[in-house]
Parts: C-alpha cells; sequence; structure tokens
C-alpha cells in the first residue's frame, strides 16, 4: 500500500508542473484524494459490502467534486488533473497511465444490468469536458479532445474530436512516455471540411469567371463575321 502511494505521489510530480512537493498533493489535490477513496471504496465493493462502498465513494464525491463508482477497475498510475465534475460509471475499466482532466464523463447508455460503460486502454488522455459514452474501447495512447462526444470505438494511437468525435490518425510513432495534450493544436475536421468547401467555392467561381470572360470576347467576332456575310 505504502509502494502504491508513493507511485501515485510520483504521477502527480510527473503530470503536473504546479505540484511543488509531497505535502502540497497529500492535502491540496482533489484527483489524488479521489483515487485514495476509490481504492477503500472498491476494497469494500470486492467483498460484497456494497452499501458501504456507495457511502464511501458517495462522501468522497462530497469532498473532491469527484464521482468514482466503488465498481469501476482503475489501473495505476491514474491521474485526475482538477477534477471538478468528473464521473466514472460503474463497469467503467481504466487502463494503466491514463490521465483524465475535469470535467469528463466515462458514462453508459443503457439501462441494462451490464457492460454499459467504456474501457480505456493503456496511456490513454481524455481533454477536459469530454464525453466518452457506451460499452466501446478506447485503444492505447489515444487522446480525446476537449468537450469531444465519443460514442463509438477509438483506434490505437489515435486522436478525438468534435462533436460526435471523429478519430483522425496521427503520423508516426506517439511518444508514450509524455502525456500530453495540447488542446490548442488537435486538427478540427469539421473546419477542415469548411475550409475544403470553400477551395471548391473559390475554385468555381474562378472558373465561371473565366468562361464569362471568354463568351464576351467571343462576342465582336461573332458580330463582325455575320456584317461580312451581309
Amino acid at each position: 500500500m505504502l509502494e502504491l502511494l508513493k507511485e501515485d505521489l510520483q504521477t502527480v510530480f510527473e503530470r503536473d508542473p504546479a505540484a511543488r512537493s509531497a505535502m502540497e498533493i497529500l492535502f491540496c489535490y482533489p484527483g489524488f484524494h479521489a483515487l485514495l477513496f476509490y481504492r477503500l471504496a472498491h476494497a469494500l465493493w470486492s467483498r460484497k459490502w456494497y452499501f458501504l462502498g456507495r457511502l464511501t465513494s458517495h462522501i468522497g464525491r462530497f469532498f473532491t467534486g469527484i464521482e468514482i463508482h466503488p465498481g469501476a477497475r482503475i489501473g495505476r498510475r491514474f491521474f485526475i488533473d482538477h477534477g471538478m465534475g468528473v464521473v466514472i460509471g460503474e463497469t467503467t475499466e481504466i487502463g494503466d497511465g491514463c490521465t483524465l482532466y475535469h470535467g469528463v464523463t466515462l458514462g453508459g447508455t443503457s439501462w441494462a444490468k451490464e457492460k454499459r460503460h467504456p474501457t480505456l486502454g493503456n496511456n490513454v488522455v481524455v481533454g477536459a469536458g469530454a464525453k466518452v459514452l457506451g460499452p466501446f474501447k478506447v485503444g492505447d495512447n489515444s487522446k480525446i479532445g476537449s468537450n469531444s462526444v465519443v460514442v463509438k470505438e477509438v483506434p490505437v494511437n489515435s486522436t478525438v474530436v468534435g462533436v460526435p468525435g471523429r478519430v483522425v490518425y496521427a503520423n508516426g510513432v506517439r511518444n508514450v512516455e509524455k502525456q500530453d495534450l495540447e488542446h490548442g493544436q488537435l486538427p478540427d475536421p469539421g473546419a477542415q471540411a469548411l475550409q475544403c468547401l470553400f477551395d471548391r467555392l473559390n475554385s468555381l467561381e474562378t472558373r465561371v469567371q473565366e468562361l464569362s470572360d471568354e463568351g464576351l470576347a467571343g462576342e465582336p467576332a461573332a458580330e463582325t463575321s455575320q456584317q461580312e456575310r451581309g
């Protein structure tokens, strides 16, 4: 347990440049606190002490603003940055080395008592406000852009942006040693589609103008030919 605690502290130092000391993390990081509450609640839930598990989870939600169902399965080196408004559903599965930002929802789309929440692979980063809804998998080393709404499976080593989320494949091999999410540098498929439309419209307007100019240039020649015949 002590080794796990040290690993959690080290994870915060690695992914949050604002962290200055272990004392600051222990007392001032709600994501770290939420993970401690989750571990206790999950241990109770696994022993079929469901009420105590839910009660512990609810207390953790009250103090941190982060709701993690005790039935969820979370791997090692998990980090929640800021954390307010994060919701993780009962059948969610999260791999090792994942990062969530504030406002993220890992939610379900069914009322049936079955697997209804997403599965995140290893080293997945989910940006602020993103919603991942449904019992599908987000592949290893993938990134979900801020405020995206993801409702279908995401391949490995890919980036998802937009509403609904669209997969944008990155060239080359992603460096999984550094967890980042440069929101301002993510591609925008919607904007790219509009740009293609504008480019096509400009091309058509240019062509129409060329044809119009050719028609005007040919009119005097046609009138001269008629006069000669007359």
